[in-house]
């Protein structure tokens, strides 16, 4: 069985809390790994080995700082099927998913290239009588994520370039349910030259959460996931004294008008709703045709584009993926209640 740690210090690190959780394959139903589960002594050495690294690091300049980014991209392109593969995986998404999932990620690192720029203060001379004035941008020390299983890729790189652009030092918890790729792309990033301890990945249950928040030297939290969560992590957050960026759950409204084009509709709706197996805060949860006339007409097409739901059957059975075994009670009850009915 293989065993997952942490990456602490630019390497891999074996857990010694003695506690794991299982790395479930959702398409099987099988244990594939056991990840490790972090100690609060555990938690408390990364964050010292963050807050050492961090200082070399914010005195690295911007444009070199924006060198690592450019080839942490170029890595990323060159592995992107190895990733893809990977998360898939453990999430269970289909392949040309995953990929989108590590694009989006991509796409925050590309922009991060262009952060000297955006990082430039400002001087406003003769700002009053004798006055000049001048700001400047400063990283603010270690900083901390938390991150949903939905998006292993996405959101941990929109939450760590970002940061490590501006000369923090990141700590990643992400999800325990798909741990690997977040652990894959900060071996990336250390292959493109960010210095050890910069970016570190720890896993955990509820108590790397509660230490995220509560810890002095870390200075920002930033989390996606449930809203109940959000609304803690915020709470204890801000509690402390910290910066505090929490997103919770979504779902949305498709509201479909009599003169929409239905085909496209049609589509879009099976997409929303059902790509990803639904697990994603931008899925479509409620169609709300207007009027009856469309109403009926949008069934026609949903029916005879294939049920989505009708398994091997679905044309668009690319769209779904592997629903973990836990979530599929859930997604497949919320899948029933979007039947069409006459």
């Amino acid at each position: 069985m293989q065993k997952l740690g942490h990456f602490i210090d630019g390497r891999h690190v074996e857990g010694t809390s003695g506690r794991f959780t299982d790395v479930y394959n959702p398409a099987t139903g099988e244990v594939q790994a056991q990840v490790a589960l972090a100690s609060q002594a555990e938690i408390d050495a990364a964050v010292s080995n963050a807050a050492q690294a961090q200082l070399g690091w914010a005195a690295t300049n911007p444009q070199r700082r924006a060198r690592v980014m450019m080839k942490f991209v170029d890595l990323l392109n060159r592995d992107m099927d190895k990733l893809a593969e990977a998360l898939s995986r453990e999430h269970g998404k289909t392949l040309p998913d995953a990929k989108g999932d590590i694009i989006r990620g991509l796409e925050v690192a590309e922009f991060c290239i262009g952060a000297p720029h955006l990082l430039k203060g400002e001087y406003t001379e003769g700002a009053g009588p004798g006055i000049d004035m001048y700001s400047m941008r400063q990283p603010l020390g270690v900083v901390a994520g938390i991150t949903p299983f939905n998006f292993p890729a996405m959101i941990p790189m929109w939450k760590f370039c970002p940061a490590i652009s501006c000369g923090n030092a990141f700590i990643l918890k992400p999800s325990e349910r798909d741990p690997s790729v977040p652990i894959m792309l900060a071996e990336l990033l250390i292959a493109a030259g960010l210095p050890a301890g910069v970016l570190i990945v720890i896993h955990g249950d509820k108590s790397a959460v509660v230490a995220s928040c509560d810890d002095d030297t870390i200075q920002a939290v930033g989390f996606v996931g449930s809203t109940p969560i959000a609304q803690y992590v915020y709470s204890r957050a801000t509690a402390h004294g910290k910066r505090a960026q929490c997103f919770g759950g979504a779902k949305n409204h498709m509201i479909i008008m009599p003169d929409a084009d239905l085909d496209q509709a049609a589509d879009a709706l099976v997409g929303a709703g059902y790509g990803a197996a639904g697990e994603r805060c931008m899925a479509v949860s409620v169609a709300v045709p207007v009027g009856e006339t469309t109403a009926n007409a949008l069934i026609e097409k949903l029916a005879a584009s294939g049920r989505p739901w009708s398994g091997e059957r679905c044309p668009r059975r690319k769209l779904r993926g592997s629903a973990r075994s836990a979530a599929q009670p859930r997604i497949w009850q919320r899948h029933g209640d979007l039947h069409p009915r006459r």
